[in-house]
């Protein structure tokens, strides 16, 4: 059985908070109290009981050599303080961490570089702290600089450095010095999407190469696309462990709450007045029914009601379906095929958008509804937004029996095979 590079048991990290650290008043408290206490006479500076908090309580998990995971959960969970333990630069209040092997970590923008010293000298830098040698680092050098695009400014102090410049040389420099555990925090949270697909290229290759990748992030879909493996905290404790979509869609599922629909009525009573536009209620029906369960093999509509309070030239509804990652996979609009701009008269409206029958892959989706006067302005402070599960129904669009389809939507395509020979290599 391969022995784990990472074994963790029974991690506690406990913080106090809302008090000082010594247990001695200090200079300034005292010359306070003079002022404080009746005729100038020195009070004894009494102090509160400090608060704790508990950021990590009884984690247990192992990592094996090679294994991308993930880790996810809520702010405040406890992800960064595991990271910062594992890369320990905070002590552990109890338990314990086994590591065997070098860790690399970039846990914030421009860790571990010193903002007087230029690009270059920040990568030895980096370098003599991860361990490596003068040399080990020189043949490493062309790559770091290539793929961090920052070449014409390597000779630059790292302070006169954008953010994004910032996360593109520490990344390189963290995943191309050979670390044998790569600790990851948010690290796609700055850049552009272009240099985020390079990175996830890099941590992909990276083990590939047999090294570890710890990964966090609140972008799920980077989390699926990426890591087998999930970790799931909630409030310091290990939530879930396991193959990433399952722990993925339970977390999702988890977030939900119904909190988001239960409110709708008062979130759209809610909205400011507007001079052109009154947004009544949105719905979801399926067999004139409203609901937050839909399924497959029949067609979903997205109700909405609403008033026109004058004659308004380009007035739109727009409806956008996500996925549970917050992708956009579509966008309608009501008056979306008028070649001019619509004349909308005053009055009271219903829109029904339909999603047909077999349409909808049975996961998790959101849609997501506005209303805006083109080319003018916004007429709802931010989009209306409601979420809602397909579950398989019916006919559906699968290789075999209790297959799931890897994509967001499933439609039932049309297929034409036609036998051409009935002699195999004829």
């Amino acid at each position: 059985m391969m022995k784990s590079i990472i074994h963790i048991e029974k991690l506690s990290k406990q913080y106090r908070i809302g008090s000082r650290q010594s247990s001695y008043p200090t200079l300034r408290d005292a010359i306070a109290g003079t002022f404080r206490a009746p005729l100038g006479r020195l009070q004894q500076y009494k102090r509160k009981p400090a608060k704790t908090i508990w950021a990590l309580k009884d984690v247990d998990f192992e990592i094996l050599p090679g294994e991308v995971v993930g880790i996810i959960g809520r702010n405040g969970a406890g992800k960064s303080t595991l990271l910062k333990v594992l890369a320990r630069i905070t002590e552990p209040t109890t338990g314990q961490i086994q590591l065997y092997g070098r860790i690399a970590s970039l846990l914030e923008v421009g860790t571990g570089f010193h903002p007087e010293l230029t690009g270059r000298e920040n990568i030895y830098l980096n370098g003599a702290i991860l361990g490596m040698k003068r040399m080990e680092i020189g043949r490493k050098f062309d790559e770091i600089v290539a793929f961090s695009e920052v070449d014409k400014f390597i000779d630059t102090p790292v302070k006169h450095y954008s953010s994004g410049m910032y996360v593109r040389l520490a990344f390189a420099v963290a995943a191309h010095l050979e670390p044998e555990i790569l600790v990851l925090d948010e690290v796609l949270a700055v850049g552009d999407v272009a240099f985020q697909r390079k990175c996830l290229g890099k941590m992909d290759d990276v083990a590939h190469h047999g090294r570890t990748v710890i990964f966090v992030s609140h972008n799920m879909q980077a989390v699926r696309s990426l890591c087998k493996r999930v970790i799931w905290l909630q409030e310091g404790k290990l939530h879930g462990a396991g193959e990433s979509s399952a722990i993925v869609d339970k977390y999702l599922q988890a977030s939900l709450g119904g909190s988001d629909l239960l409110n709708l009525d008062k979130v759209i009573a809610g909205l400011p007045p507007d001079p052109n536009f009154c947004l009544r209620s949105v719905a979801l029906e399926q067999n004139g029914q409203a609901t937050t369960l839909a399924l497959s093999s029949q067609p979903l509509e997205v109700v909405i009601e609403f008033s026109v309070l004058k004659r308004t030239a380009g007035l739109h509804v727009y409806v956008s379906l996500l996925d549970s990652d917050e992708t956009v996979l579509l966008e309608s609009i009501n008056n979306g095929a008028s070649e001019e701009l619509p004349i909308v008269d005053a009055g009271d409206y219903i829109c029904r958008l339909t999603f047909p029958a077999e349409f909808l892959a049975p996961r998790t989706y959101e849609v997501s509804i506005k209303a805006g006067i083109a080319n003018v302005r916004s007429c709802l402070p931010q989009p209306i937004r409601m979420r809602f599960q397909v579950e398989a129904s019916g006919k559906f669009n699968q290789a075999f029996p209790g297959y799931s389809t890897p994509g967001k939507l499933a439609p039932l395509l049309d297929w034409k095979t036609e036998r051409t020979s009935t002699k195999i290599g004829s």
